[in-house]
């Protein structure tokens, strides 16, 4: 029996609050850390990010990453997308409140974003998924 997702499973997936883990290989080093992302089926995914962190160094030199969402409750599910990172902006107010509500939703989110005011400018990293890893082990119990 195949584990695989189908397309709409996996869109639905990814689309669902997970925290992702962000992989990026870049000057013969390998980087896995989680990481918020936002993505809407058919889209990019995207990671915000200081430009002068670890990330944002490995990001800029690259332009490409990983990142895994997974659910850690059985039966296990995960979606692995890789690709290249096909633009990069500065993060507005609108983004990262609109992250940070996504995570912590609205009341913990803008406390969030009050006690990391004036701190670094971010970047939005967007990448467009070019490989879709995915298991879904419900599949099993015909899930």
């Amino acid at each position: 029996m195949s584990h695989a997702m189908t397309h709409a499973e996996r869109e639905a997936f990814l689309t669902d609050i997970h925290v992702g883990v962000i992989g990026v290989t870049y000057a013969e080093r390998s980087l896995a850390v989680p990481i918020w992302y936002s993505y809407e089926p058919g889209g990019d995914v995207v990671v915000l990010t200081d430009p002068d962190s670890t990330k944002g160094r490995a990001l800029e030199e690259t332009r490409w990453y990983s990142l895994c969402a997974q659910d850690e409750n059985p039966p296990y599910k995960y979606v692995t997308v890789e690709g290249p990172v096909t633009a990069i902006e500065p993060s507005t107010e609108d983004m990262a409140r609109a992250m940070a509500h996504r995570y912590l939703g609205p009341e913990f989110g803008d406390l969030y974003l009050e006690s990391t005011a004036g701190g670094p400018e971010n970047r939005a990293y967007r990448m467009t998924p070019a490989r879709w890893f995915t298991v879904d082990y419900g599949k099993d119990f015909g899930g």
